[in-house]
């Protein structure tokens, strides 16, 4: 009885110095990606997205969804238009964005990816581009729609359904982040 008695407190020791140890190790950008995570809609993405540009297109649109100007701002990789522009998007998008959005990824995205966003809730289509930044090599967002109009502008290039042409999918179905649902068919 003794051995049983040890070896659960050795057991609870170590359960607890592992959890002192993975509390060590986790950063509060880790933490608040998880928690955004866990706390929005998946997103459907279509194409080829770098892991850079994946993640900023991701935190666009939980911050549109949760209405937050002052964090899509901050996502910007130039200052000049960021707020007026965050403004207009999440006025613009900000409630559609909280149902089905799908992201369709553009180009090779090494340096910097078009994508368009659909939202299934509004039936809006929306362009936007990702890039890394020039100072410190971080993925953002060109925020440079001031205008209201050129804001909410759907794109003329941009196909009414997402993968329905230009994206470079090779007709790879759509990957669904986070859900548990098998990714649609696209008949190709």
């Amino acid at each position: 009885m003794a051995r049983r008695t040890r070896l659960t407190g050795i057991a609870l020791a170590a359960a607890v110095a592992g959890g002192f140890l993975t509390g060590c190790t986790s950063d509060d950008e880790s933490l608040t990606y998880q928690t955004d995570y866990s706390n929005h809609r998946p997103l459907r993405v279509v194409g080829y997205p770098s892991t850079g540009s994946l993640e900023t297109v991701q935190k666009a649109v939980w911050r549109l969804a949760d209405g937050d100007v002052d964090a899509l701002a901050a996502l910007a990789v130039d200052d000049t238009h960021a707020d007026a522009t965050a403004r207009n998007w999440v006025k613009a998008f900000g409630a559609a964005a909280g149902g089905d959005v799908t992201a369709d990824f553009y180009d090779e995205g090494s340096v910097r990816q078009v994508v368009v966003l659909y939202f299934a809730r509004s039936g809006q289509i929306k362009e936007i581009e990702a890039r890394r930044g020039e100072e410190d090599d971080s993925w953002g967002l060109t925020l440079a729609e001031p205008d209201p109009a050129e804001a909410t502008a759907k794109p003329t290039w941009a196909p009414s359904k997402p993968g329905s042409s230009g994206s470079r999918t090779s007709g790879t179905p759509a990957i669904i982040l986070g859900g548990t649902e098998p990714p649609p068919s696209r008949g190709n």
